[in-house]
């Protein structure tokens, strides 16, 4: 990641905040390297960040890293009050996201939030000439699988979550959805 990876990176984590009420216990699915936990410590009673690669750092605190895929690492019984996958859902072919949708209410107590951000389709020939002139690092943006945003309250939303918000931030080029466990 660069200095602009991370600018885009902190604001995405920003716009996530803002729908996180103090003292939360957080699940970070695609954490990183804890880059949420930093930002957010204030907020952040104590958190689980998942991710299919180690980090070379990780954040100090009350925050656990776990190595694998999500829902694989987590243990029976571990519940929060927020669930974030930031800018990771796009990585994830529809069949696992489907899966992903379907693990998520039972992880969440109730009146728990999803909070969810997706680049807009347009982000992609972004990367590719960002990459190209070095300014971005774009990671992983070869396995984006040109999701269409509007697909994600029809996948994660259910009878036990509802959407609390769809929004564009970043001159649109993001998207936020927040959905709420009833």
């Amino acid at each position: 990641m660069n200095g602009v990876d991370r600018w885009i990176q902190r604001k995405r984590i920003a716009e996530a905040l803002r729908w996180m009420p103090n003292g939360v216990d957080v699940l970070d699915i695609g954490c990183a390297d804890g880059a949420l936990f930093r930002q957010a410590s204030s907020v952040i009673n104590s958190g689980i960040g998942v991710d299919v690669d180690e980090p070379t750092s990780w954040p100090t605190g009350p925050y656990e890293f776990r190595r694998g895929t999500f829902p694989e690492v987590l243990n029976n019984g571990e519940i929060f009050d927020v669930v974030v996958m930031l800018a990771v859902v796009e990585h994830v072919p529809a069949d696992i996201r489907r899966t992903w949708a379907s693990s998520v209410p039972c992880l969440l107590r109730p009146g728990g939030r999803l909070i969810i951000t997706v680049p807009a389709p347009v982000v992609d020939r972004i990367l590719d000439i960002g990459i190209r002139l070095r300014i971005l690092h774009g990671m992983e943006a070869e396995q984006h699988h040109g999701l269409d945003p509007s697909v994600i309250p029809q996948e994660f939303a259910s009878p036990s979550i509802r959407l609390l918000e769809a929004s564009r931030f970043e001159f649109g080029l993001n998207h936020l959805m927040v959905f709420e466990r009833i």
